[in-house]
């Protein structure tokens, strides 16, 4: 009887054991998925202010001087536009391609790649850990506004002026024969775990 007792109370143990780590388990879980929608938040903002500051300063160029100024405008400008908004929230923005107008635009790393491959298929935003520990967010960026066929759409669409100025800053270009709706690239931002 008393052998009994004992395998009961090590089963018994071993049941407590087994429930405290089930509902560990899922507390953990949980806290993942709140971590990652809190993460995918931040990045979403991020991504949409970028978006939004870069348009609106396209369209301001495209205003001044049409499609011709827009690219001068861009070549010069875009970079620092981003590089400012990552400031802002302790991060890196990348826009990223296989249609890259600017060479710092192709896509070069593994990670990258594998994170095109799910932008093409799943056409949503993610979060990817890297080995190292960075989290980065990725989302799609598509061709919105007829405007951008007017340096990304097809050779009638592009004007002979500009075509000439993206060649001359952008002798490598593949950022062309785009229609409404296309997906054009993604967003790549560094994210600081703002959860902790």
């Amino acid at each position: 009887m008393k052998r009994l007792s004992s395998r009961l109370k090590i089963v018994g143990f071993v049941l407590i054991l087994f429930t405290l780590s089930s509902c560990s388990s899922n507390t953990q879980s949980k806290t993942l998925q709140e971590e990652n929608k809190q993460l995918l938040q931040l990045g979403d903002s991020i991504a949409t202010e970028a978006q939004y500051v870069l348009l609106q300063n396209v369209a301001e160029a495209m205003q001044q001087g049409g499609s011709d100024h827009a690219v001068e405008f861009c070549n010069a400008n875009a970079l620092s536009i981003t590089s400012k908004i990552a400031d802002n929230f302790k991060s890196s923005i990348q826009r990223l391609s296989d249609k890259n107008r600017n060479p710092n635009n192709a896509i070069s790393t593994k990670q990258d790649s594998l994170a095109w491959q799910r932008v093409k298929a799943e056409k949503s935003d993610f979060i990817v850990q890297s080995k190292n520990g960075e989290k980065h967010y990725y989302k799609p960026i598509s061709i919105t506004m007829p405007t951008c066929l007017k340096c990304h759409g097809s050779k009638t669409d592009i004007p002979e002026s500009t075509q000439k100025i993206i060649a001359q800053k952008y002798p490598n270009d593949k950022a062309i024969d785009y229609k409404t709706g296309d997906l054009r690239g993604m967003w790549k931002i560094q994210l600081a775990d703002k959860t902790n």
